[in-house]
């Protein structure tokens, strides 16, 4: 084979709420950081442990507003993209990399029943604003409820 394929499938929760970014040309991006975890049992202690692998989540444009508008931190979802590496100057002027996921796919996960509880806990523990009607927007990636997509 003489082709190559850069692709990424994460199923996790969002870390923070996505951080939005507009240009004058009416383009927008959307970062979030997004959590996934690899739970496992210590065969010498017994104990489980679980890591978490932190992804730098980016999305463009109208899916960045759409993940502005129906999700937030702890919201669990499924996103497909593409790694790509960036190369950046810091104010030293040192060469630094950051890597992302670019999003082109996505199924919020949650359901609407999660996320209006999670809504109403944090209005009930906060003075925060609450959140607009949790209504999740159809799918891109047509999946089975019940399955996972791999």
């Amino acid at each position: 084979m003489s082709g190559t394929l850069n692709k990424v499938m994460l199923i996790g929760h969002l870390g923070d709420e996505v951080k939005m970014h507009y240009f004058e040309g009416g383009g927008c991006i959307g970062r979030f950081p997004l959590a996934t975890n690899e739970t496992y049992t210590n065969k010498q202690t017994n104990e489980r442990v679980t890591n978490t692998e932190w992804h730098n989540v980016v999305v463009r444009n109208k899916a960045a507003e759409i993940f502005e508008k129906y999700v937030s931190k702890g919201d669990k979802v499924y996103i497909e993209g593409r790694i790509k590496t960036r190369k950046w100057q810091d104010e030293s002027g040192n060469d630094r990399y950051s890597t992302e996921i670019q999003c082109t796919e996505f199924t919020f996960l949650t359901t609407k029943n999660e996320s209006v509880n999670t809504a109403s806990n944090q209005q009930s523990n906060s003075s925060s604003q609450p959140k607009q009607d949790p209504i999740t927007p159809k799918p891109e990636v047509d999946l089975p409820e019940d399955d996972l997509p791999f």
